[in-house]
């Protein structure tokens, strides 16, 4: 089952490539594959994770690939202050929870809230984001255990 999903993951990603217009290329395919993961990778993460697999793999050429891919609409980015900005793929709509301890980036499936068009009558404001920023478990346990 497990090599039936990875086959049918891999297809997925090639079918992506080739409607967003792009070259399919093992690099590119390894580096979806790794954001398909559902982690929020910085660039050195995802470059690390997809060398495991491909050999060799530089940080500008995952640059230069996030760039295409983010045109596309394939990934997606999220800033962190302090931290490099993080990549996943895209999908539905979706907020995040950010650590500020360590800069975790977690998906919440929370609605934005109602756009007060009232209080920017001259704007055309058309979406809203929420990042709930706080202590991951992680974070929160090792402040637990250093009291």
């Amino acid at each position: 089952m497990a090599r039936e999903a990875v086959a049918q993951g891999r297809e997925t990603a090639i079918r992506q490539l080739r409607d967003a217009g792009l070259r399919v290329t093992s690099p590119r395919l390894e580096v979806l594959h790794v954001l398909g993961s559902g982690d929020h990778l910085d660039v050195e993460g995802l470059t690390a994770a997809a060398r495991e697999r491909l050999g060799t793999l530089t940080s500008q050429a995952v640059y230069e690939m996030l760039r295409h891919f983010l045109e596309a609409g394939l990934v997606t980015k999220f800033e962190r202050p302090g931290w490099p900005a993080v990549f996943e793929i895209s999908g539905p709509r979706h907020q995040h929870a950010l650590c500020v301890q360590c800069g975790r980036v977690e998906n919440v499936a929370h609605q934005a809230p109602v756009l007060p068009r009232k209080d920017l009558p001259d704007w055309d404001v058309n979406d809203a984001d929420i990042v709930f920023k706080g202590l991951c478990p992680d974070c929160r346990a090792a402040v637990s255990v250093g009291r």
